[in-house]
């Protein structure tokens, strides 16, 4: 508060505030920023694994135990945002809902004792969101780029054309994220042989969609850019990097050698499940979904074979943030 009021002067007004909740099949994460010449500045952020999707893939339907862990992480956002005077909010919910039975039916009653209403999103609006948190990493060489999340329910590719606003020319979303990979193969991922069939199964999936944006002749043509936001390659930058603790200003925005990102999936593939619960930038909640993830990113990098990646440790609340505090901006708001 101190800051603030140094800022801003005693009896000046505070910041606008606008927060962000994104509800995925794996985490619930929460985002409030004030914004800034540059973007945004973070004031407070909330991140709990709830497992939303787990079990999903097998009864078609949200476990009891899943709600009830996603309404105790959705009560903890709402008291953090009843601390702050929050202008606007913006909440989604994403692919656990989505294939959900009972997903509507469970955000209603979200709403009834927590008040907060996530809306359930496309795949193609996750896209463009992904797609607008990235947009400043990239480069003026760039002609085009290839954004790819890895999410816990699905993984989503979007095909960008860059410039002063990127465009989105062409997404897929495929229902495999580290969740129900995880699920679907067991410990398949743990196996050499396990863990090419997944990689073979993510490739083919992705095929046509390489072939119907010519993506591979657009690599050779140059200026293509690989931008990677998940979990999955956050881990693998901490690995490459050798942080003894995860700490995001060090991982987003940085530019992996992809040589060097294969060795750190060799690593972690050579850890087992215990060497990757013992892990600082893995650990025990997340140890079971580290290669199923890395197996699609292999897919991706098997397809695509470009020479660095660039690593975003920032996802749809930012995304949501830029797009509240743009349209704030706009003329008779």
């Amino acid at each position: 508060m101190s800051a603030l009021l140094h800022r801003h002067g005693p009896s000046g007004p505070p910041p606008a505030l606008f927060a962000a909740l994104d509800l995925g099949t794996n985490n619930c994460r929460l985002l409030i920023g004030a914004p800034t010449r540059q973007g945004f500045r973070v004031v407070d952020s909330f991140s709990r694994i709830v497992r939303l999707g787990e079990g999903l893939a097998g009864t078609g339907a949200l476990s009891d135990a899943a709600m009830e862990r996603t309404i105790s992480a959705l009560s903890a956002c709402a008291e953090r945002l009843h601390r702050r005077p929050v202008r606007r909010l913006a909440a989604v919910a994403t692919e656990a809902c989505r294939r959900a039975a009972n997903g509507p039916a469970f955000l209603a009653r979200a709403a009834r004792e927590t008040g907060l209403s996530p809306r359930i999103i496309s795949p193609r609006e996750e896209a463009e969101l992904a797609m607008e948190s990235c947009a400043p990493l990239l480069e003026p060489g760039d002609r085009r780029a290839i954004l790819f999340d890895i999410g816990g329910g699905s993984t989503e590719i979007a095909w960008i054309r860059t410039g002063p606003r990127p465009e989105l020319i062409g997404y897929i979303s495929i229902p495999c994220g580290v969740v129900t990979l995880a699920e679907r193969e067991g410990g398949d991922c743990f196996s050499p042989h396990g863990f090419a069939s997944v990689v073979e199964d993510i490739h083919a999936r992705l095929a046509d969609f390489d072939r119907l944006h010519c993506i591979g002749q657009e690599i050779r043509a140059g200026g293509v850019r690989l931008i990677g936001t998940s979990g999955t390659v956050t881990t693998l930058a901490g690995v490459v990097m050798a942080l003894p603790k995860y700490r995001r200003q060090l991982v987003d925005g940085t530019r992996l050698n992809a040589e060097a990102a294969d060795a750190a999936l060799e690593q972690l593939f050579a850890m087992g499940r215990k060497g990757l619960a013992a892990h600082p930038c893995v650990g025990p909640e997340r140890a079971d979904f580290v290669l199923p993830g890395c197996a699609v990113y292999a897919a991706i990098r098997q397809l695509w074979p470009l020479g660095e990646l660039t690593v975003a440790d920032r996802g749809l609340r930012e995304g949501m943030l830029m797009r509240l505090m743009r349209g704030d901006r706009m003329p008779g708001r």
